[in-house]
């Protein structure tokens, strides 16, 4: 067990960080995920607050769908990164980081003052399934799964709320349900001899072979959506402009062009580069950091994500650790493909 953001959470479980890891890769692993936060947002301008707090169209989005997004602060950094899912005209869940909930809630509070809603903070059970088995252990536990596609969220039954979506780069689900029914379901999947229990080490080293950000090292709020490689996430008409907050330092920023970018890394030898190491171009001058580092099991290699100046020149770069220089290749992103069902 080990401290985060407040909870004292599992790092691993008897298999050890490395079998949970390949193990949800080739079949499903079982994640607790209770601390992150569930607030839902309702009323007739809950799409305006939404469209207030974050840089897309709330109002056009469809029903059940779920999107990725951000909060940003007046100078376009991120505040926290969100998923938001509309589930009826009226209604909208945001499912955000625990390490972010208190400012999360606090930030959203503030803003709904002036619209006409109502801000609820849900306590739930909340349970991450994934992998390629993820679907057929559902299934067999009499959830109709099968037809929803990747970032879809339903309701399958008062109370729970079920998307397909996940943090390691399978196909896989996030279940959330009242606190009182999520032991006995941890333990219906657990009966299946294809799930087992994984912590927050493998939970860490899949995500970061996907390729995907954390906020508190990948992420903050003095980093951009443009700066971390996730310009995508905002649609081009709100790059240059827009009702929310960070609009205008957003356009500014993109207009001016990036300082800075996120690459993958690939360390030369079995050693992984941890964060908050050094980066150093060729002929030593600092260039950046490491904002993620680890093994990758499924490659067996080492694996990073660095946040460098663009003005870095192609060629080699490397990582100081404890003084002694490991050469990093850069790498195309995610490291290990993604295996989402669209």
């Amino acid at each position: 067990m080990g401290a985060f953001a407040g909870y004292d959470m599992p790092l691993f479980y008897p298999l050890g960080v490395m079998k949970e890891h390949l193990h949800t890769r080739a079949s499903a692993g079982l994640f607790d995920i209770s601390h992150m936060v569930h607030v839902e947002i309702a009323g007739s301008q809950a799409a305006a607050l939404i469209e207030r707090l974050c840089p897309y169209a709330a109002s056009d989005q469809e029903l059940n769908s779920s999107r990725y997004t951000f909060f940003l602060n007046d100078q376009a950094g991120i505040i926290d990164d969100l998923i938001i899912t509309r589930l009826a005209d009226l209604r909208y869940l945001i499912v955000a980081n625990a390490g972010c909930a208190e400012k999360d809630v606090a930030h959203i509070k503030a803003n709904a003052a002036s619209f006409d809603v109502s801000v609820t903070v849900i306590p739930r059970g909340f349970l991450a399934l994934q992998g390629p088995e993820a679907e057929a252990v559902l299934s067999s536990h009499g959830f109709f799964v099968a037809e929803i596609d990747f970032m879809t969220g339903v309701e399958p039954k008062p109370g729970w709320f079920l998307s397909r979506s996940g943090y390691t780069g399978e196909d896989g689900f996030e279940i959330a349900m009242p606190e009182l029914d999520c032991e006995s379901f941890a333990r219906a999947l657990l009966s299946d001899e294809r799930v087992v229990l994984v912590g927050l080490g493998a939970r860490d080293s899949l995500r970061l072979e996907a390729g995907l950000s954390l906020y508190g090292q990948d992420l903050s709020d003095s980093i951009t959506p443009h700066e971390a490689g996730l310009i995508w996430a905002v649609p081009k008409e709100l790059r240059t402009g827009g009702s929310f907050i960070g609009a205008e330092a957003l356009s500014e920023k993109i207009a001016a062009g990036r300082m800075r970018m996120r690459v993958g890394l690939v360390p030369e030898g079995r050693m992984p580069v941890r964060a908050g190491a050094l980066l150093l171009d060729e002929s030593g001058a600092e260039i950046g950091a490491v904002t993620s580092g680890g093994y990758g099991p499924s490659i067996e290699s080492g694996v990073a994500l660095g946040l460098i100046s663009v003005l870095a020149a192609e060629g080699l770069i490397f990582a100081d650790v404890r003084g002694k220089k490991i050469p990093m290749q850069r790498a195309k992103l995610p490291f290990v493909p993604h295996q989402y069902k669209r």
